[in-house]
């Protein structure tokens, strides 16, 4: 039997292929067995956090070079992604900002440095161009004579190239990269599937679906092994049986104020982790705090990302926060727990009786600061060895009274909009859901 990602390199002859989409798991009851503290047996090696060229083949020299434009009022989400999937499998990714700056705040108000302006790209050659949407960064890609020019020869070179959310329709149909030329060029037409490639084209819906748009890009350029490889380090597409939320010593949010979450970063935060509960938070339109705990705002994540806290830690210190969430990336943790305000916080808010909680590698971190107890999480596989706490293994997030944790980056959206109901309901959860365009139950 053909793999799932066979066609990612060897699609049907059609004008536009739907390409292959990881199934999303039903929404289970929320009853799943607490796996007690080890000793456990393992059947099988669990994801490593470090760097994916562990779990992922090796790309050929030269790596393959790749352009993610950037600009004033792009959808953070899809270029993180973008650049930092790209990146763990290998290629080497540049950010290039179209503005007059390398310094751009992002559709939801994030702010990422680029690595270069675009000019430095005119004359560069690139394996695949993909522009991330969101307004109006789209317009303003758009209006990048030096990004037309860079796009419309990819094109007609017949490299790959790629467009996200609005991106396909604000970007390439003025460019008149909808068009067939001399029989060249892939048409458009509208499609319902997440991931469509039409020849050197790949386009895809919205946020929600930027992990599967990435992962295409990893299955054309490196093959589809690479892909497989790599879904399995991101855990974008788990087991079938793995609940959505799990819910113990259930607990009411209530509030009669708009909610303010923290998220304290460091050198070696998992910026996509990051950047995916500022983004889904702040558009359920929650206060969220991005604060450093360096001595500077400016902080470089996992995969070499330039991000600008909006607070360092001292400042952010002042405030009270309904909820302070920490992200993963195993040197980042580390650093968040030497950080001593932060431990004071944490130590406060638990105290307080007030929420916290942390993904991927971060629980690991509450551990050690004795803010777990007989809590019930669940966590990075890689980890949920060291943790002496009740371990749900079968959920992607899981919420025991005011403590909520994550399993991995693939499970962060999953994790915000969990954030999202129990802080302001159903409803306002499925509404961030649709936006984005990820599957979320209906009840």
């Amino acid at each position: 039997m053909l793999s799932p990602l066979h066609s990612l390199l060897y699609p049907a002859p059609h004008p536009a292929t739907e390409i292959w989409a990881p199934p999303r798991p039903p929404n289970r009851s929320s009853h799943s067995p607490l796996r007690p503290p080890p000793s456990r047996s393992v059947a099988r090696a669990a994801p490593t956090l470090s760097a994916a060229a562990t779990a992922v083949t090796s790309p050929p020299l030269p790596k393959k070079k790749v352009l993610v434009p950037i600009a004033m009022g792009t959808e953070e989400m899809e270029a993180v992604i973008l650049a930092g999937v790209l990146r763990r499998a290998g290629a080497d990714v540049t950010l290039a900002s179209v503005e007059d700056g390398l310094e751009v705040e992002a559709f939801c108000g994030s702010r990422i440095v680029a690595d270069t302006h675009i000019a430095a790209c005119a004359d560069q050659v690139f394996d695949l161009v993909a522009l991330p949407g969101g307004m109006p960064g789209s317009v303003r890609l758009r209006d990048s004579e030096i990004l037309q020019r860079i796009t419309v020869t990819q094109a007609e070179e017949k490299r790959l190239y790629g467009a996200i959310c609005a991106a396909p329709a604000v970007v390439l149909m003025p460019w008149g990269l909808h068009k067939r030329r001399k029989g060249d060029l892939p048409t458009f037409r509208a499609v319902e599937s997440n991931v469509q490639v039409s020849g050197e084209l790949t386009t895809s819906r919205g946020p929600g679906t930027t992990f599967q748009f990435a992962l295409s890009f990893v299955a054309q350029m490196f093959g589809p092994q690479a892909a497989e490889d790599m879904e399995r380090t991101l855990m974008t597409q788990l087991d079938d049986d793995l609940e959505r939320s799990t819910e113990v010593n259930e607990l009411a949010w209530p509030l009669d104020h708009n909610p303010r979450v923290l998220i304290p970063i460091a050198n070696g935060s998992e910026e996509m982790e990051v950047i995916t509960l500022v983004d889904i938070l702040r558009r359920a339109k929650i206060n969220v705090v991005l604060a450093s705990v360096e001595k500077s705002k400016n902080i470089i994540g996992s995969q070499r990302m330039k991000i600008v806290a909006d607070k360092c830690i001292m400042s952010a210190s002042d405030s009270k926060y309904d909820l302070i969430i920490l992200p993963g990336g195993p040197a980042g943790a580390e650093r968040l727990h030497r950080c001593r305000t932060l431990k004071k916080l944490l130590k406060e808010q638990k105290q307080a009786g007030r929420m916290y909680g942390g993904v991927c590698s971060s629980p690991k971190i509450l551990q050690q600061q004795g803010l777990l107890g007989d809590k019930a999480v669940t966590a990075h596989p890689a980890i949920v060895n060291e943790l002496t706490c009740k371990v749900i293994d079968q959920s992607k997030v899981v919420i025991d009274g005011n403590l909520i944790t994550g399993k991995g980056l693939g499970t962060v959206v999953d994790l915000s909009l969990a954030i999202i109901r129990k802080f302001c309901g159903h409803g306002r959860a499925k509404g961030v859901a649709n936006g984005i365009v990820f599957e979320y139950p209906k009840s």
